[in-house]
């Protein structure tokens, strides 16, 4: 029951923050250090909880940073309610639905400069940034593909919006990515999670047209043969597949 109510997604940030908070109200007679400690010590005990490193790094940063917010290390400080608004501010942008796929993390400039020799395209080809973030996949496929129509589709309003700003000339809409269509197009790329590639080589074999190019940086289709991969200078990975070769025995069905 613990490690449920510890590992669901995003509320469990909430709690782990909640019971750093009772674990500091609680150690206050020992002093305000021991206090801190005791706080940011339960914080980040329960945070090792969640399956996921980046899961674990905002459980265990939300007492700390919430504390310096405050000021607890020295004197008066902002009210209670003030640690409140970043979990506010983070839902806005991210919202409740979208906490199961990927987090926000950028594609690294230069990362797709390869894909056009690797999977050339006609001018006019379609080309798809699923769960495009704030724009930088988006601006990597327009790079790589100048003559192609890149577009890209993601489930937070606010990112959405940023993107379509920052990636001028792509057509970037509010989304969800798994009820998009990717038929027509004649690439798509993903930035997903480890656990969500089956399900996007599942939809991939579904619905893409023949010759159709799958894109994913840092997580490879588990089981499958990629077509090629490179390794980037920061040490992360591009995978390039065609499921189209692979469509009737879907490893992932």
């Amino acid at each position: 029951m613990l490690k449920r109510l510890a590992t669901a997604w995003p509320l469990s940030a909430l709690w782990v923050w909640v019971a750093a908070w009772i674990a500091h109200a609680a150690l206050l007679g020992w002093g305000r250090e021991a206090a801190l400690i005791g706080g940011m010590l339960v914080g980040a005990g329960l945070a090792l909880l969640h399956p996921q490193r980046w899961r674990r790094l905002i459980a265990a940063l939300g007492f700390p940073v919430s504390a310096l917010v405050l000021g607890l290390g020295g004197q008066g400080g902002a009210p209670g309610v003030v640690w409140l608004l970043p979990l506010a501010l983070l839902w806005w942008l991210y919202p409740r639905r979208s906490w199961s796929e990927a987090p926000i993390f950028p594609t690294p400039r230069g990362a797709l400069e390869q894909l056009s020799s690797l999977a050339p395209l006609p001018p006019g080809a379609r080309v798809l940034d699923a769960g495009c973030g704030a724009g930088d996949g988006l601006r990597e496929l327009q790079r790589a593909y100048p003559q192609a129509r890149v577009e890209g589709v993601e489930w937070s309003r606010p990112l959405a919006l940023l993107a379509r700003w920052r990636a001028r000339g792509a057509s970037v809409r509010r989304g969800d990515l798994w009820a998009d269509d990717w038929g027509g197009f004649a690439l798509v790329y993903v930035f997903q999670r480890p656990e969500s590639m089956p399900r996007v080589w599942a939809k991939a074999c579904a619905e893409f047209t023949a010759g159709a190019w799958l894109v994913s940086l840092d997580f490879a289709v588990p089981g499958v043969e990629p077509v090629t991969s490179w390794r980037l200078g920061n040490g992360q990975f591009v995978w390039l597949y065609r499921p189209g070769r692979f469509a009737a025995s879907n490893p992932a069905n």
